[in-house]
């Protein structure tokens, strides 16, 4: 019982750092589209003590599971965020399954993928960007819209962010390794 609230806990932080991304775009729309490749840096506390809780199969899929359960629950779900978590969610378990469970291999690759999941919920930018203009018109201050076309449209800069999200990732794994070295006691290996 204490394992299912200390991963419970692990699974509200998530969603705390989902929240702080999703607000971001409060600021400017160029927020809420590049956010995603310094969330990893808050990611990886969450990931790195969730996958010392569950030494096995399942810690990327019970923080992106509970995410897209909500997600789904409240309509935030569209089926771009579905697909990439799934895919996202697939491959940090195959990849920590291949490296091992245990080990600090496992836990920072299988984090690489990872850390890209809040990119698959701003993915409907770019896959439907009609739809999501004409939300923001309706959900947003006027003129938001305005402002996200230029974000939207400047493929580029999504480019340079995304790939620069891997970098930062195993940056912010090995931060989280120091920070939580004492707390996790995973890494036999």
């Amino acid at each position: 019982m204490k394992l299912v609230f200390k991963v419970f806990l692990m699974e509200v932080a998530y969603l705390a750092t989902f929240i702080l991304g999703a607000t971001s775009g409060i600021i400017h729309p160029a927020c809420y589209a590049y956010i995603g490749a310094v969330l990893p840096l808050l990611f990886a506390l969450v990931y790195l003590n969730t996958a010392n809780l569950i030494r096995g199969f399942g810690a990327a899929t019970v923080l992106n599971g509970f995410i897209l359960v909500l997600f789904l629950i409240a309509g935030e779900a569209d089926v771009a965020y579905i697909i990439g978590t799934v895919v996202l969610t697939a491959l940090a378990e195959i990849i920590r399954w291949r490296c091992g469970y245990d080990t600090r291999k496992g836990v920072r690759w299988s984090f690489v993928p990872f850390a890209f999941s809040f990119f698959a919920y701003t993915a409907h930018w770019w896959t439907d960007t009609e739809g999501s203009l004409a939300a923001a018109v309706e959900e947003m201050p006027a003129g938001y819209d305005e402002l996200m076309k230029p974000v939207i449209d400047n493929t580029p800069i999504l480019i340079v962010v995304l790939v620069l999200t891997v970098p930062v990732a195993i940056l912010a794994m090995r931060l989280a390794e120091r920070v939580l070295k004492k707390q996790t006691t995973l890494f036999v290996r």
